[in-house]
């Protein structure tokens, strides 16, 4: 469960709660780094930044179920219905974590639409 999400205070606490998700842009040049760029943040800073903690949970809840439906769409290419799935998961992953970075750099709570829970 989600300790009780309190509005970043400090200007070093936003920042890192907008690199957290801004982090998994790194997938798009290094593999598998849209899933250790948020982790690697959270990691270092879940403990000393709370809001950081609630974001971090967030961009990889994000970030591991874009890449189960990146697959789907993946196995889906097999009958061509997977590439305009693909383009639209694509879109989609670019304009949430910018959403997201934006939000959390404001200092508001934002929760990603078709997330899955995976790490609490």
């Amino acid at each position: 469960m989600y300790r009780q999400w309190v509005a970043p205070s400090s200007r070093e606490e936003r920042t890192w709660a907008m690199i957290c998700h801004l982090a998994a842009f790194a997938g798009y040049i290094i593999p598998f780094g849209h899933i250790i760029g948020p982790l690697v943040v959270w990691l270092l800073k879940r403990d000393e930044l709370p809001a950081v903690d609630f974001h971090g949970k967030e961009a990889l809840n994000f970030q591991l179920s874009m890449t189960i439906y990146m697959l789907i769409a993946g196995l889906l290419y097999l009958v061509y219905v997977g590439i305009p799935i693909y383009i639209g998961l694509a879109i989609l992953h670019i304009a949430m974590i910018t959403i997201a970075a934006v939000k959390a750099y404001a200092g508001e709570y934002f929760r990603y639409p078709l997330s899955m829970r995976l790490v609490r």
